[in-house]
């Protein structure tokens, strides 16, 4: 399939299935490490804010100042504006914008925030020397991103599914689970090493809410007619029938009692 944008490696879409996924994610559950360092009047530049779960959460922590969240598409943004007035947060604002060319002065920002983007995108050095230039003097990049550490039971299907997806990822020109690397990142990007502060923080998934919001959620893009599903099939990397055996092996991972990720 087609990339969404022309410097997006972006593997999926923003169909309901994944706009549910990514809807779970909170400023507390995705950007805790952040949240001491904002002020009532602090102003943020949320990038790849996708439906506007985190966003809107940050704006609620920044009363008297102003978050913008953007998206290289304007497909999600609907519903991010629907979700900040259900909860009456009017300190936000939604554009569409590319984080290798934001459409935004110098340093206008206190904080440059993204989740779960950079990995996403075929030049993430460039992608910290645009965060850095919209940010003040003094201010903070806050990026956050995965590393993947596996998960129990493992079975053929499930490790089939992290083969495809680094393969597709980096075919696109993605840069699949770079969490790692970050700070080496940065510094290729000109920070100082000195002044870059790195932590770790972890998602688990262990109940069967929290099994069948991750399982499902991945098995609906292993479903023919998702982004991701095409991107695999018509790639080459994976037939229709293994598609729907590592679709089926997820469901399973949902239904195990021990299922941990």
């Amino acid at each position: 399939m087609a990339n969404p944008a022309p410097d997006s490696a972006y593997i999926s879409d923003h169909s309901p299935a994944v706009i549910r996924f990514h809807s779970r994610r909170t400023a507390q559950n995705s950007c805790a490490y952040l949240i001491p360092h904002l002020t009532p009047t602090t102003r943020i530049l949320d990038v790849g804010c996708g439906p506007g779960s985190i966003t809107v959460d940050l704006a609620k922590l920044v009363p008297q100042g102003h978050i913008t969240g953007i998206e290289y598409t304007s497909a999600p943004l609907p519903g991010a504006l629907a979700l900040a007035a259900e909860r009456g947060v009017t300190n936000v604002s939604f554009q569409e914008g590319d984080i290798h060319r934001l459409p935004f002065a110098d340093a206008v920002f206190d904080v440059v925030h993204a989740h779960q983007v950079l990995q996403h995108i075929r030049d993430p050095v460039l992608g910290l020397r645009e965060m850095r230039r919209v940010c003040k003097a003094g201010g903070i990049i806050a990026v956050r991103e995965s590393v993947y550490i596996g998960m129990y039971p493992s079975t053929p299907g499930l490790e089939k599914y992290m083969v495809l997806y680094d393969e597709v990822a980096r075919a696109n020109g993605g840069n699949p689970h770079p969490g790692a690397g970050l700070h080496g990142w940065a510094v290729e990007a000109g920070f100082e090493r000195e002044s870059v502060q790195c932590s770790t923080s972890s998602w688990c998934y262990r109940t069967r809410d929290e099994r069948e919001f991750w399982g499902d959620g991945i098995a609906e893009r292993c479903k023919e007619g998702g982004a991701f599903f095409g991107n695999v099939v018509e790639g080459g990397f994976a037939t229709i029938d293994e598609m729907g055996e590592i679709e089926g092996a997820w469901r399973e991972w949902v239904r195990n009692e021990d299922g941990w990720k």
